[in-house]
């Protein structure tokens, strides 16, 4: 897609949800969404599972083997302050993101109610600035442990939402070490690639800045600030964070130019909002000598086959037995 305009304001939300209570983190959500419009953000990034939140230090009662009753307990909490998508939380934050004229890009802890409601994803939503629901995207393989909380989402969910800024999409955390889901994203043309994380080791502003100077495309890595105090006590698997540290995740978030420079951040330490104006003409300038899906690609050599159908765990047989 051309380019309408030639830069744009971005946001990003280094924050910390009110852990486990998705009503009172959806408040402070749109009260951040406010805060950036103010500051004339045209799109705001909120960070992975930003609601409820990410259970950072919890097992959920889980061994190999075995499951406690309390990790039971805290996975139920848990479920019912995710995000059903369409939904009450979905209709609040499209109102936000209209209310600001803004894309906003969220991550939630998606509940799936289209078959028995009892599996969560790790989902990053899209609005526009008219309020519009753009689509969702789905974490395709969580990391280890995260994958006792969160299902696996297809390919249907490889979202990339057209704006006057260019083609923007997100992979999310760890999803961004899968060669061929990058290499997916940048055939769909993205230029503002998204990518929210838990991750606040040093070793993950490698990945941003490589990521950025591959697709040659500005890069925003999101994260949480969270501390230990900000859990609520009455978990029943509390107990479980005894020895985790003070400072749970420092941050670390950033944006990144075409050319792998810093825009601005990395931010550590504290709950804070960048805002940056990126000139998006450094797109096309670093598409001159590395495109790696159009003349620094060799089809002849090497193909990458994407599978965006839906997968149901069911199919109906829709003819009519006779």
């Amino acid at each position: 897609m051309s380019k309408k305009i030639e830069s744009v304001c971005m946001a990003v939300i280094q924050a910390s949800p009110i852990i486990m209570d998705k009503e009172a983190t959806v408040n402070k959500t749109v009260g951040l969404i406010n805060d950036a419009a103010k500051m004339g953000a045209d799109i705001i990034v909120f960070p992975e599972a930003f609601i409820p939140c990410y259970p950072r230090g919890l097992t959920f009662g889980t061994l190999v083997g075995s499951r406690s009753k309390k990790g039971r307990t805290d996975w139920k909490r848990y479920l019912k302050n995710s995000v059903s998508v369409p939904g009450k939380t979905v209709d609040i934050l499209s109102k936000a993101a209209k209310e600001a004229n803004a894309y906003v890009s969220i991550g939630v802890t998606e509940r799936d109610n289209e078959f028995s409601g009892g599996t969560l994803y790790c989902s990053i939503l899209f609005f526009g600035p008219d309020g519009t629901f753009l689509g969702k995207h789905r974490k395709l393989k969580p990391t280890a442990s995260e994958r006792l909380i969160w299902g696996e989402g297809d390919g249907s969910t490889l979202t990339i939402v057209e704006t006057p800024y260019g083609r923007m999409g997100s992979l999310i955390c760890w999803e961004n070490y899968m060669p061929l889901a990058r290499t997916a994203m940048y055939a769909k043309g993205v230029d503002l690639y998204l990518a929210p994380t838990a991750d606040s080791r040093n070793e993950w502003q490698c990945t941003l800045r490589h990521i950025a100077i591959e697709g040659r495309c500005f890069v925003i890595g999101c994260n949480q600030f969270i501390t230990k105090d900000m859990y609520p006590t009455d978990l029943a698997c509390y107990d479980e964070l005894t020895s985790s540290p003070e400072l749970m995740c420092r941050g670390g978030s950033a944006i990144i130019d075409p050319m792998g420079r810093y825009v601005a951040g990395p931010i550590f330490g504290k709950e804070d909002m960048i805002i940056a104006h990126l000139d998006l003409g450094l797109i096309t300038e670093g598409r001159f000598d590395l495109d790696t899906v159009g003349h620094y690609s060799r089809p002849d050599v090497f193909k990458l086959i994407v599978d965006e159908k839906k997968k149901d765990p069911v199919e109906w047989d829709s003819l009519t037995k006779v």
